[in-house]
Formats: C-alpha cells, sequence, structure tokens
C-alpha cells in the first residue's frame, strides 16, 4: 500500500512537470508569419540600378573582378520572385503600394579559394553587393536602409564537382534575394 502511494505520487508529479513544461514552450513558439506592422501588405520593388563602375583603375588591375550586364535587371527579378514565393508582401505597382524597395548594384566580384598543385585556381566565390533601402511610400519615411549588402556563392571551376559561372551567379542572386526579403520582413 505504502509503495502504491509513492508511484502515484511520483506519477503525479511527473504529470505535474510535462504541464508546466507545455505551459513554458508554449510561449516560445516559432511563427513563419511576418514581424513587419500590420499595416504594411504590399511592396514595389524599383528596377536595380548598375552603379558597378568598371572604369575604376583598381578595378581593370584585378583580374578576379568581372562585369556582367543587364546583372541589375537578374537581381530585380529575383528579389521580385522571391516576394511573391514568401507571401508576406505582395508585390505591386508603386502607386498602390505600402512600402517602395530601391536598390543598386554596387560590385561585383569573384575571387580566388582554392588552387591546386599547378597553381590553377579550382574554386571560386562570388559576391553580389548592393546598397538597397526601405521606404514607406505614404509617408515618403526611411524605414530602413542597408549599405554593402552581400549575396554570394562558391563554386568549383574543375574536377567533378564543377559548375558553370552561370549557375553560381544563380545561386548568388537566390542568396541575395532570400537576404533582401528576410531582412525586409522582419522586425526592424
Amino acid at each position: 500500500m505504502r509503495r502504491r502511494k509513492n508511484v502515484n505520487k511520483l506519477l503525479g508529479a511527473v504529470k505535474s512537470g510535462v504541464l508546466i513544461s507545455a505551459l513554458l514552450f508554449a510561449g516560445c513558439g516559432y511563427t513563419s508569419r511576418s514581424m513587419i506592422a500590420d499595416k504594411y501588405r504590399t511592396i514595389y520593388v524599383a528596377p536595380f540600378v548598375n552603379k558597378v563602375d568598371i572604369t575604376r583603375e583598381e578595378y581593370s588591375a584585378n583580374k578576379y573582378r568581372i562585369y556582367r550586364p543587364f546583372l541589375e535587371t537578374d537581381i530585380t527579378k529575383t528579389v521580385i520572385d522571391k516576394f511573391l514565393s514568401d507571401g508576406n508582401l505582395h508585390p505591386t505597382q508603386e502607386e498602390s503600394a505600402d512600402l517602395v524597395l530601391r536598390g543598386e548594384l554596387v560590385e561585383f566580384r569573384r575571387d580566388a579559394l582554392k588552387y591546386n598543385i599547378n597553381e590553377d585556381i579550382t574554386e571560386y566565390r562570388l559576391n553580389l553587393m548592393v546598397n538597397i533601402s526601405l521606404w514607406d511610400r505614404k509617408t515618403n519615411n526611411l524605414v530602413w536602409e542597408e549599405k554593402n549588402f552581400t549575396g554570394d556563392a562558391t563554386y568549383f571551376a574543375s574536377g567533378l564537382l564543377a559548375e558553370t559561372e552561370n549557375d553560381a551567379i544563380n545561386s548568388a542572386l537566390a542568396d541575395l534575394s532570400r537576404r533582401i526579403v528576410e531582412r525586409t520582413i522582419e522586425n526592424w
């Protein structure tokens, strides 16, 4: 009989512990809902502007710096596509938008990461750097601004894992657009 009372007390303590734990963890949940204010529902992504200065002497002297025409157009398209797939802010025309995202491409780099025994480059890192700002269209107030915001990707130039530079650029574009959307919908 005494043993049965001890078992019942133990079970009661375990149940209480489970209940307390459940209540504590209920307040610490994860949500996929945006942290931005409820008054913002739509966004206009202004076409990115290419501000890469390829005429600078130090730019042409670095053999790992590259230039790709219309990259700013690709950035604009991937950012809009990412907002569409995210669903927290609906891309729309500027006249009906709550927010306006403005950006400019300031640098596009390719840096060597690894060399083989013959000193040939086997792995590169691509960086897309942009300056971006988010504006409340109705009040024309700056919500936030980021300089040298970066998206990047690495790729192998040779070997079994080799991929094309275009594939790596697409990966860098995806990384940049993901980061821009996350920065936009997080709590400022």
